[in-house]
């Protein structure tokens, strides 16, 4: 239960400024705590930090457990010497607005694979034992993870269900001969993981010291092309040959009139039971080594989720299946006392998921983009809100206020300037305003909407395959205004820097 009041903001590292291509984990994530503390802000939200997968989402990432290499700091590699001056001359064509990920990724993965070359024959006895160190410590999910990467890089990047049969199945000999074969590449993804998490934990411990939390993503399902379905198929949903019987998505709604068919394999939850389900346990466990708190992506999915045939064309005609419900969350809140979780708790909410949320005492989130397409009744308006609940203006899926402001119908337009006692001409403001001055202990503000940007910089389009997650700022856009605005609504509403110890109760 989230008990004390405070606010934050979502970006996701990818968005921050930097010289090769992306944001990273570099001086502008510093830079950005210091804003942070600077504009009274408690918490820094993220999307998931794993590997992106298709059309470059971070919701489908090819492990549960790796960071996402693109943001390892490549300035840091250069100051431990692993990469030399030239290596680090940006390419002319990176923007300083927009992540093109083809050329960032091509870029900064050649640059990992010289650090990790000069790593393993140049460097201190002191850091290659703490990569070994890190190694062992992470054996359970990065052994698997670098053999999965090394196999799909000599697969040609095929899916793994079209690999050597010895290889699907995962047979003993097969496994090993890999190793051999691929040995310099497994050490590669593994120096990668290494590299990011020394990093992140680096930034956040530079966060905590300045009063600023981390908030975590993590999406409910995984990716079908990942080394999680691989190394645990009894896990998943699937045929003999490794290809998913049923996928996962959500029957048609407020962003679809198809639904969305994501086409992640659904659990096999009847195998998670059996072993207590270690798997979930674990993987909240290293979630939050990396944040302090975690929003748990589709948390309806836990009371049911919606299921559909692998084949379907669209998500329209699934069904309903009953999900672990309680049976998960006592064997999680067993193992990690005090649930530092925030349930995403959007769209079709059934008085079973309300329960489930409500029995383990999670923070719910409320949208104030979708209050006002009805009455004064609608969950979403300021004066429904609970104490313990995440309240946004928008999240990643929605469009920027300034855009959805530009796009909505005659009544939502007037409701709101009525709701808000605004004229729209700073319509995202008055809406942080709303948010900061309610009940809910804590509230979300997107970047692009203390930026006041318009709609096209938001982050993602539901149901739109290409074009996502390539939004960049600039510090140029930043105003001392907004900071000391930002700063001026946490000091009144009683938000201001603090910590988070007793936050969950």
């Amino acid at each position: 239960m989230l008990t004390q009041r405070a606010s934050g903001i979502l970006l996701h590292p990818t968005s921050l400024p930097g010289t090769f291509g992306s944001g990273d984990l570099g001086e502008h994530a510093y830079r950005f705590v210091d804003w942070l503390k600077a504009a009274g802000q408690t918490y820094w939200q993220t999307l998931p930090i794993g590997e992106i997968g298709p059309g470059n989402s971070p919701y489908m990432s090819s492990s549960a457990f790796a960071g996402n290499v693109l943001m390892v700091d490549l300035a840091e590699l250069g100051r431990q010497g692993w990469l030399s001056p030239g290596d680090l001359i940006p390419h002319p064509q990176f923007k300083e607005n927009q992540v093109d990920y083809a050329l960032t990724k091509s870029f900064r993965l050649r640059r990992l694979r010289l650090a990790a070359l000069r790593f393993t024959a140049n460097s201190s006895e002191v850091m290659r034992q703490a990569f070994s160190n890190f190694c062992e410590e992470e054996q359970d999910w990065l052994d698997d993870y670098a053999l999965f990467m090394a196999i799909a890089e000599q697969q040609s990047w095929r899916e793994w269900q079209q690999w050597p049969q010895a290889l699907v199945r995962r047979e003993d000999q097969a496994l090993r001969q890999i190793e051999i074969d691929c040995a310099e590449d497994i050490v590669f993804w593994k120096f990668c993981q290494w590299s990011f998490s020394r990093q992140w934990l680096g930034l956040k411990s530079y966060a905590r010291d300045r009063g600023v939390h981390l908030i975590g993503d993590v999406p409910i399902f995984v990716a079908l092309q990942s080394a999680d379905v691989w190394a645990h198929q009894s896990l998943f949903e699937l045929d003999e040959s490794g290809q998913p019987l049923v996928v996962a998505g959500v029957p048609p709604d407020y962003f679809s009139e198809t639904g969305q068919l994501w086409g992640n394999p659904l659990y096999r939850w009847s195998e998670h039971e059996k072993n207590g389900y270690r798997w979930w346990i674990y993987r909240i466990k290293k979630s939050l080594q990396y944040t302090d708190l975690l929003r748990i992506d589709h948390f309806r999915g836990f009371a049911a989720y919606w299921q559909i045939q692998a084949d379907a064309p669209n998500a329209i005609h699934g069904q309903w299946m009953l999900g672990p419900s309680e049976k998960l969350f006592y064997a999680l809140e067993k193992a990690i006392p005090h649930l530092p979780i925030i349930a995403e708790d959007l769209g079709i909410i059934t008085p079973d998921v309300v329960e489930l949320r409500d029995k383990f005492g999670l923070p719910g989130m409320r949208i104030l983009q979708f209050a006002f397409g009805e009455d004064e009744s609608n969950h979403y308006l300021p004066h429904h809100y609970v104490a313990n609940a995440v309240a946004y203006t928008g999240t990643h899926d929605n469009d920027t206020s300034k855009g959805w402001w530009n796009t909505i119908s005659d009544h939502e337009r007037e409701f709101a300037k009525r709701y808000l006692s605004c004229d729209g001409q700073h319509i995202q403001w008055d809406m942080i305003q709303a948010l900061s001055k309610s009940i809910a202990n804590t509230v979300i503000y997107p970047m692009q909407d203390v930026l006041g940007l318009g709609g096209d910089s938001r982050m993602n389009y539901p149901g739109l395959a290409d074009g996502n997650w390539e939004w960049r700022f600039t510090w140029e856009q930043i105003q001392l205004d907004q900071t000391e605005t930002l700063a001026k609504l946490s000091a009144e509403n009683h938000r201001l820097c603090q910590t988070v110890s007793n936050t969950f109760q």
